[in-house]
């Protein structure tokens, strides 16, 4: 299955000028959808994973359902001011201005070996401040998957030294 059909191109959203990937066409076609994790999930299962982090919010979809495949256990990562106990925070540069993504204190442990799933890698910001996120925690980033990754944008740069996987590329 050719799982780049599945993807709607949407142009001028969220802004004028940008062709946004909509992977909800693919979550709504069910063999679609269970090919995806199926492939995520021979990437995953032979490598030791304890947990599954998901970024926030579409990286909680098959980031969820994999941890679920794989046993083991899933954990959000979630904009600033989400998750309800206590947190440590990593802040990062977006073009104009920063964000910031969070995690629960206690989610990882350093024995935990994690891998980092969200749906598209564009320039890359948002899973650079994963990874220091959960270096921080001490646990060990064993693997990192996307659905998509938007090559001409170069994002692999700032996630060299991790093994990286997506499956489809535009």
């Amino acid at each position: 299955m050719e799982l780049d059909k599945l993807i709607r191109d949407v142009e001028n959203f969220p802004i004028k000028g940008i062709v946004f990937k909509d992977i909800t066409t693919l979550l709504k076609d069910a063999d679609g959808f269970s090919e995806t994790l199926e492939k995520l999930y021979r990437l995953a299962k032979d490598r030791g994973i304890t947990k599954i982090v998901g970024i926030e919010s579409r990286g909680f979809i098959f980031g969820g359902a994999l941890a679920a495949k794989l046993g083991v256990g899933f954990v959000p990562v979630r904009k600033k001011g989400k998750l309800p106990a206590e947190t440590i925070a990593e802040t990062y540069d977006l073009e104009y201005g920063t964000d910031t993504i969070e995690i629960h204190k206690d989610a990882l442990t350093s024995g935990d070996k994690v891998l980092i799933h969200d749906d598209l890698l564009a320039t890359g910001g948002t899973i650079q401040a994963a990874c220091k996120l959960i270096e921080k925690t001490d646990a060990e980033i064993v693997q990192i998957s996307f659905l998509i990754n938007l090559t001409f944008l170069n994002g692999i740069e700032r996630i060299e030294g991790y093994e990286v996987h997506s499956l489809i590329e535009y």
